[in-house]
């Protein structure tokens, strides 16, 4: 693991509603993610862990409490900087995929190098390297309708790590996924993570997902219960955060 910070939250409470109307959601969270990270958010419904992805992504906003993201506090930040932020630091997974329907998977993927002004070629040249590292390179031409649910995902992918960025957020990346397409994502990710040391951070319900990070946080009644760590065996890890989820009784 390196030690250099990527994101760190102190004592991050977030609440919803008006005065005496209000539904706490996250109640004092810690957290730092180090460069290289591959780490999964998993709870139950109601447990704060979208909460915890939208405000560290710079989504929504905390109640209370510091959010710092590449070295700087983001929490004061108004709307310009906050737009430069998510332009130059951070790359979005979602479930459902969010490409544009009018442009090729190629140009989907080159998108936020071309509203960065990045030249034609360094757009093609970089989008290349990912659609063969993602198994896309014989679909580049295609248009969203054309591909598959994973082969979208995967697209979807390229598109989050085409700018090198600092961090990656992936909302439940796998849910609208078959479970060999959700595998092929997830070996995409570990790759990544591995070879081109992106830092993840990725919210789940699903402990088979889960199991390909490096570490996972559980989530419960707003507040982090306990920490997993991977050892060398993915399904050995699959197994105990099975076992901390059953002891919870989740």
């Amino acid at each position: 693991m390196s030690e250099r910070k990527v994101a760190e939250i102190k004592n991050l409470i977030k609440n919803y509603g008006g005065k005496g109307f209000q539904t706490k959601v996250l109640k004092g969270i810690d957290l730092t993610i180090y460069e290289t990270d591959f780490i999964a958010i998993m709870g139950p419904s109601g447990s704060g862990k979208t909460t915890l992805l939208n405000i560290l992504s710079t989504i929504d906003k905390p109640s209370q409490g510091s959010v710092m993201l590449d070295g700087k506090e983001i929490t004061g930040l108004n709307n310009k900087d906050l737009s430069r932020l998510r332009r130059d630091k951070i790359g979005f997974i979602f479930q459902d995929y969010n490409l544009l329907d009018t442009m090729t998977l190629q140009d989907n993927i080159a998108l936020p190098l071309s509203l960065n002004g990045v030249s034609p070629k360094s757009c093609v040249e970089r989008t290349n390297e990912l659609a063969e590292m993602f198994g896309l390179a014989e679909e580049l031409k295609k248009y969203p309708y054309q591909l598959s649910g994973g082969q979208k995902q995967r697209g979807a992918t390229c598109r989050a790590l085409i700018t090198d960025p600092k961090i990656i957020f992936a909302d439940e990346p796998t849910g609208a996924l078959d479970s060999k397409s959700s595998k092929d994502l997830l070996e995409c990710l570990r790759i990544v993570n591995e070879n081109r040391q992106a830092t993840i951070m990725m919210v789940t319900h699903d402990a088979f997902s889960a199991s390909y990070a490096k570490d996972v946080y559980i989530l419960s009644d707003g507040l982090i219960k306990c920490k997993i760590s991977r050892g060398s065996e993915r399904k050995e890890f699959y197994d105990r955060i099975i076992d901390v989820q059953t002891s919870m009784g989740r």
